[in-house]
């Protein structure tokens, strides 16, 4: 497994509406991962090598967690693209809606 990571200019949406513009003299811009462990899924034609029996697929945050995740959003969060309706004029992808 490995992890793909891009970089794109987005001084127009994903900086506070623009506020917030990036510091090109700063670049190259890099990032490293530590301790990243991922436990994924095969999919072939035939279906997933995942089952519902394994642990981690069942897995959600407890009360704590979720209150701990909130927390993090409202203190370091500066870019919701799920409450950006100027970029989805047609409506916010799926995955916006989910509790």
């Amino acid at each position: 497994m490995r992890i793909y990571s891009s970089l794109w200019n987005a001084d127009d949406w994903a900086t506070r509406g623009g506020l917030v513009k990036t510091d090109w003299s700063q670049a190259p811009f890099t990032a490293s991962y530590r301790n990243f462990n991922a436990q994924a899924c095969v999919w072939t034609s035939k279906g997933s090598s995942c089952s519902q029996n394994q642990a981690w697929y069942r897995q959600s945050l407890d009360s704590t967690g979720q209150a701990r995740l909130r927390w993090v959003q409202k203190n370091y969060m500066i870019y919701n693209y799920c409450t950006d309706a100027k970029r989805f004029p047609q409506g916010f992808p799926p995955e916006c809606s989910l509790a």
